[in-house]
């Protein structure tokens, strides 16, 4: 996990199989020690996306969203969207080339490269400034167990009903069963709507076609950030 402003790392770690509940345990401590982002820019790796629900969503992203962190998806086969990232993979690649890691203490190896990237390297991109010198802590604390989410005031809201659904003048739409009881928002652009669990784009609804379709949530978010 890297910080976009400062490329501070802020978690480096090593699990056997990408599962949910493996990465949470990382993030957990990570957002002890620095905070709660306001924003996750993830690819659709398994951990962050589940390719059989109708959703997209995981257990670990719908728990990211009710902490309050808006999540932003990558476009499929597009890597360069998280530029920074795959950068800090091509490095760390080349670490492991040189130095190679020794047998049976890989986290201590990780634990080293982290803290040379973090408080050693000079970074072009920052003046020659270490990551360090440019990066401070979240001041958003963390709580493990957050209180419901509040919606703005006003704000057109509706709850999913038993079957995953919502309905807007009469039509229903599909929204996830994932979401069963939770109340999402409604925000009207153009001739859509955009449903939003917490602060994080779900869902796009097309009442010319009745459609319920996921969103390319980069983008949207990237056009609507200065409007919401």
């Amino acid at each position: 996990m890297i910080d976009d402003h400062s490329r501070y790392v802020v978690a480096l770690a090593g699990t056997p199989r990408p599962e949910g509940r493996l990465v949470r345990r990382h993030l957990e401590r990570a957002f002890e020690e620095c905070g709660l982002p306001d924003a996750m820019l993830m690819d659709h790796g398994i951990p962050w996306w589940n390719w059989q629900s109708f959703a997209g969503s995981t257990q670990l992203s719908l728990w990211l969203m009710r902490q309050g962190i808006r999540l932003c998806f990558a476009g499929i086969r597009h890597p360069q969207t998280q530029g920074k990232v795959e950068r800090f993979h091509g490095s760390l690649e080349r670490a492991l080339d040189c130095r190679g890691v020794p047998a049976g203490n890989h986290q201590q190896w990780l634990d080293d490269f982290r803290r040379e990237h973090n408080h050693i390297r000079r970074h072009e991109a920052l003046g020659m400034q270490t990551p360090a010198s440019r990066w401070h802590p979240s001041s958003r604390p963390y709580t493990p167990n957050p209180p419901a989410w509040e919606y703005p005031e006003g704000a057109w809201t509706l709850k999913v009903d038993n079957h995953g659904t919502i309905d807007i003048k009469e039509q229903p739409y599909r929204i996830a069963k994932s979401l069963i009881g939770e109340r999402v928002r409604i925000v009207p652009v153009e001739d859509r709507y955009l449903v939003y669990y917490c602060n994080t784009i779900i869902r796009e609804l097309h009442p010319a076609t009745k459609r319920s379709t996921i969103v390319d949530r980069f983008v949207e978010e990237q056009n609507l950030q200065t409007n919401m």
